[in-house]
Order: C-alpha cells, then sequence, then structure tokens
C-alpha cells in the first residue's frame, strides 16, 4: 500500500492550468458557472450506467446516489431561468475500472441556449484546439462511418447481416436478438478503433434507439437521435445532446430503461420526479455536452493509463 499519489507534481500543475484554461474560456463567453449536488435521492435509470449508492448515515432516510454527471440538476437550473451554464464536477459509476476509466473522474458539463448539436459541436472544437492546441475537425454521421468502414447502413441492415458483420470481425460464443447490442460491438471493435487515424472527431446522429437524453428527428428517411460522440486521437472524450425537452417523452424513456433494467436482471431506479417537474415548468430549447477532463488530461500530456494523470486512483484512496 502507498500513500503516495499516482501522477507527477508536473502532471498536477498540468491539471490545474487545464482548470484554468476551461475556465478562462468560458469566463470570455459569459457562461456561468455553477455547483449542484454530488449525493441525491435518485440517479440515472440508463441500463449501460450503474450509480453508486450511498445507504447508510443519520441524515438518510433512504438510499442516495452519487451523480454519475450533474445533468439532472444542471437541467434543473436551466428550467429555473439560469441561462447557459457549465460545472467541472466530480462524477461516480460502479464497476468501471481500467486504462480509461476510474470509478471516480472529473466532469466537465455544460449547456448552451439555442444551440443545436451541430453549434454546440463547434464550440467544442473550439475549447480543445484551446486546451490541446490547433487540430484538424472532421465530422461524420455514424451513418457515413458505417457505410465507409463496413460497406453496411445501420439504418436498413437487417439483424442477421448485423449479427453476420460482427461475427466477421469478432470473435464471439453468444447469440442475441438485440439490434443495438450487434451495432455497439461494430462500433467499439470495428469503427472506433479507426478513429485514431483522425485527430479530433466528431460522431452525430445516432440510431434513435440510442438517443439516451437527445431529441429525435427524421433525416434522410430515418429517425435519428441527435447527439454526438467526440474522440480525440482514437479516445472518447466527450458525449452531447440536442438536449430532449417533451416531458411526457422523457418519462417514457425513464420507463423503457427501467423496464431494459429488468430484463437485464439489474435493480430499477427511481426516477427524478424534480427533473420532470422542471420540465413540466418548461426547460428551454438548448445543446449540452460532458467532456471526461482526465480523458482530456490524458491527451494533453501523452499517459496511455488514466491513472497517471489521477493524484490518487481508486486503488489508492
Amino acid at each position: 500500500m502507498s500513500w503516495q499519489p499516482g501522477a507527477s507534481g508536473q502532471i498536477i500543475a498540468e491539471r490545474a492550468a487545464l482548470l484554468g484554461k476551461i475556465r478562462q474560456f468560458f469566463l470570455v463567453r459569459s457562461v456561468l458557472e455553477v455547483d449542484t449536488p454530488l449525493l441525491c435521492s435518485s440517479g440515472v435509470t440508463d441500463p449501460s450506467i450503474e450509480p453508486l449508492t450511498v445507504e447508510q448515515g443519520a441524515s438518510l432516510s433512504a438510499a442516495r446516489y452519487l451523480q454519475s454527471s450533474p445533468e439532472y440538476a444542471m437541467k434543473r437550473l436551466l428550467a429555473a431561468g439560469s441561462g447557459s451554464i457549465y460545472q467541472i464536477a466530480k462524477a461516480f459509476r460502479d464497476g468501471e475500472v481500467g486504462p480509461r476509466h476510474n470509478p471516480e473522474f472529473t466532469l466537465l458539463e455544460w449547456y448552451r441556449l439555442g444551440y443545436d448539436h451541430h453549434q454546440l459541436m463547434a464550440e467544442v472544437a473550439e475549447l480543445i484546439c484551446s486546451c490541446l492546441g490547433e487540430r484538424q475537425v472532421q465530422k461524420f454521421s455514424y451513418r457515413e462511418l458505417f457505410v465507409h468502414f463496413l460497406k453496411l447502413d445501420p439504418f436498413a441492415a437487417g439483424i442477421d447481416q448485423l449479427r453476420e458483420t460482427a461475427r466477421a470481425h469478432v470473435d464471439l460464443s453468444f447469440d442475441s436478438d438485440d439490434r443495438d447490442l450487434w451495432l455497439d460491438l461494430l462500433m467499439s471493435h470495428v469503427v472506433e478503433p479507426r478513429l485514431a487515424a483522425y485527430s479530433l472527431c466528431f460522431v452525430y446522429d445516432y440510431p434513435a434507439s440510442q438517443a439516451a437524453l437527445s431529441r429525435v428527428v427524421v433525416r434522410n428517411g430515418v429517425d435519428v437521435g441527435q447527439r454526438f460522440e467526440l474522440y480525440v486521437d482514437g479516445i472518447e472524450i466527450g458525449n452531447g445532446y440536442c438536449e430532449l425537452t417533451d416531458v411526457q417523452e422523457q418519462a417514457r424513456r425513464f420507463s423503457a430503461d427501467n423496464e431494459k433494467r429488468e430484463q437485464l436482471g439489474l435493480t430499477e431506479k427511481p426516477v427524478d420526479t424534480r427533473l420532470l417537474a422542471a420540465m413540466q415548468c418548461g426547460l428551454p430549447q438548448c445543446s449540452g455536452v460532458a467532456i471526461g477532463v482526465d480523458r482530456l488530461l490524458m491527451c494533453l500530456s501523452g499517459s496511455t493509463d488514466i491513472r497517471g494523470v489521477l493524484a490518487f486512483d481508486w486503488e489508492r484512496c
């Protein structure tokens, strides 16, 4: 057991400088810095994210959840009239440990009123270049990448074709009728590794089934979720949405998440009724994005392991 930090003094100083650049970026754009709670009465329902839970304490009448993102509370501020806002916050996700994952990590999240996801992508590129130096920026739709790298239209292909294509590229010993599972396998094992060839790359307009909390619109005859992911040197560091503002649709997606959780044998999560109440009052049209600060620092420092940019990673706490 070591008491010493895992990151060098130079990396710790680079983190401080990076946070300063981020704050200056938003200061000159008059985007307000805010602060929201880490421990809340509800967490995300997303089946792919497992929140950490606090169940004991004199102040607790029920379990509380360490937030996997400040998103829900920030949207409540937006509904209350905050205007465009940003936050640098700690976030927590259970079971995520690896070269690019630590259960406790730092997120930069911001929301821009009146922006669509393409306008926000442009601002994200400005921020990244201000932190890392000028980079060539490229944008591809989800569909374009599948057609280019796999000669397959992800919106038109049947599940048998997706399954066969995945098995041609990845050694798999299971079967499934989950269309998104095969798409995710193809994206993570075939498409994403090839994005390392692009310095700063956005992937946008995902299948509607992967919309998460983004709006769904029709593009070129198919339903797409107006969201994007950002890759820098092949590392995914950001996820953004043209935000869903329809409270009834949001409630339906929460319910669908919990149904999927039940099917997967996961514990259902309480729905954030305060967020729904805020959306009922009126969430303004906006786009938002979350950037992994630790991964951004990895890109800046050249580190290949997140433990090298954290003062104290999960095993040192």
